[in-house]
């Protein structure tokens, strides 16, 4: 069994998993790889020639701490039971160690996976609030803008203690949704069906009704900082590390 960074053979092998246990999505995937995937910032087990497991992290920061957000954390279901999650974990968190990361996040898909992270280590760090609303009767102003002045204009609407997401996040972002920015509030969303789902809103929330009614939705569904709905955890790799306040979007 080799821990190891993935070659071309074992990333393909890896994409695969990826497929086969969250789902292929349109292409996802590839969409993944074109835009958000660095090959050094993967780790997975490989025996005989065969990933069995593996994980990707995006590079964040909060202040002067250097945090990996981990991401897309799989297991062949071929190979459970033997404990490689958690063996890749440990792998993971003294290599990003070595690499001078002050801790590690992630956003646990459900309370399951959130109790399976609790017993590696990890603790609840950060909240978020979710705000749904009709359309109201008048439109918002808005604009759509690219990701540099999303990364410009978040940096001044984030609350204090925030994380950073920025660098090869941006473009996988927006790939995924359209950025918009408005007087006073900052989003990025997509539509499914009749439906404004905002990944982030950050800025005024009383901005909702009129941002749906503005990119021509019914109802909306927004992702906003604050609230007591549990999001990121939080693994601790030097004693000094911060507890951020807040992580925006995820890809999970």
């Amino acid at each position: 069994m080799t821990f190891e960074q993935p070659g071309n053979e074992q990333i393909r092998q890896l994409v695969q998993l990826w497929k086969e246990a969250f789902g292929e999505y349109d292409g996802f995937w590839e969409l993944f790889l074109n835009t958000g995937f660095l090959p050094d910032h993967c780790r997975c087990i490989t025996e005989n020639a065969q990933v069995l497991a593996g994980l990707y992290w995006f590079d964040c920061s909060c202040g002067d701490d250097k945090i990996a957000y981990v991401y897309a954390v799989v297991t062949d279901s071929r190979q459970r039971g033997r404990g490689l999650c958690r063996k890749l974990m440990a792998d993971t968190h003294a290599h990003l160690k070595s690499q001078g990361y002050s801790s590690v996040m992630l956003v646990p898909a459900d309370e399951g996976l959130r109790e399976m992270y609790r017993k590696m280590g990890y603790k609840d760090c950060t909240t978020i609030r979710h705000l749904s609303c009709p359309a109201g009767q008048t439109a918002a102003e808005l604009h759509p803008i690219d990701t540099h002045e999303y990364a410009a204009l978040r940096r001044k609407l984030l609350p204090e203690g925030s994380v950073l997401q920025e660098g090869i996040q941006l473009p996988f972002l927006a790939a995924q949704a359209q950025l918009f920015a408005g007087t006073d509030f900052l989003l990025a969303a997509y539509l499914e069906g009749d439906t404004l789902h905002g990944m982030e809103l950050l800025g005024s929330p009383e901005s909702a009704p009129g941002i749906v009614k503005a990119l021509g939705c019914s109802d909306g569904i927004f992702q906003i900082p604050g609230g007591e709905i549990p999001f990121a955890m939080i693994h601790k790799l030097t004693e000094t590390a911060v507890s951020p306040a807040y992580l925006g979007f995820s890809f999970d």
